[in-house]
């Protein structure tokens, strides 16, 4: 399988005051198209970073960043969101749902930014929970959703523009023992039934387990793999 995200000789350095911080040093990666691939490493490793830079919310201080066939260092900040809306969804920790919408209206707002009229964002939308498993929720308010239930219109929010990447930062990590298992398998379900290539932050061992390709960073350097 060719490789859909590509990273060469990749350094990132945050500043902070007159401190220079080494948060990536000097990493080379390739992952493949329809992989599933956790990320792991203690706090302050350097993963939400380079899973920043992969969704180009972040640029390097050096190196190069391909994904999707894309130079992301040749885009301007309008281009990387006109990219991002087109090929990679996002799943968050903590949701980042609208608690006056509904999870309907929720799962539409990425559609928001195609050239798509009201029914057809409809049609999306609820195309994209019934893969989740919550078309019967769909005028359900986050508030009246379990935690599970609103990972997963969060997930379905990523996916209603059938990205080819899908990424999430901790995505369990808010969720009961039983709805994130449930979480992660839908994950799974995702990357095998409809080939979505998966990148996941992640501390959970569990969690990274559900992966085909286990990162390990430690201070910004990628220091071992597991694959399965």
């Amino acid at each position: 399988m060719p490789a859909i995200v590509k990273l060469e000789d990749v350094t990132k350095i945050y500043t902070k005051g007159e401190n220079e911080i080494l948060t990536l040093d000097h990493i080379s990666l390739e992952i493949e198209e329809g992989d599933f691939v956790a990320l792991m490493g203690p706090s302050g490793s350097g993963k939400t970073t380079l899973l920043n830079l992969l969704g180009g919310l972040d640029t390097p201080t050096s190196g190069r960043v391909t994904v999707c066939g894309q130079d992301l260092s040749d885009l301007t900040s309008r281009e990387l969101a006109r990219w991002r809306a087109d090929h990679v969804g996002f799943v968050f920790q903590s949701f980042n749902l609208l608690p006056v919408l509904t999870a309907l209206q929720n799962v539409e707002l990425p559609l928001t930014l195609q050239a798509l009229d009201a029914g057809e964002r409809r049609a999306h939308a609820v195309a994209a929970l019934r893969v989740v498993g919550l078309e019967d929720r769909m005028d359900h308010r986050p508030g009246e959703l379990s935690g599970g239930q609103e990972q997963r219109v969060a997930i379905a929010r990523a996916l209603v523009t059938d990205p080819r990447l899908v990424m999430a930062d901790e995505p369990t990590g808010d969720l009961d023992a039983h709805s994130a298992h449930e979480v992660l398998g839908l994950v799974e379900q995702l990357n095998e039934e409809l080939g979505k290539t998966i990148i996941i932050v992640t501390h959970d061992p569990h969690a990274a387990q559900f992966a085909r390709r286990e990162l390990h960073l430690e201070k910004g350097v990628l220091s071992r793999e597991r694959t399965r």
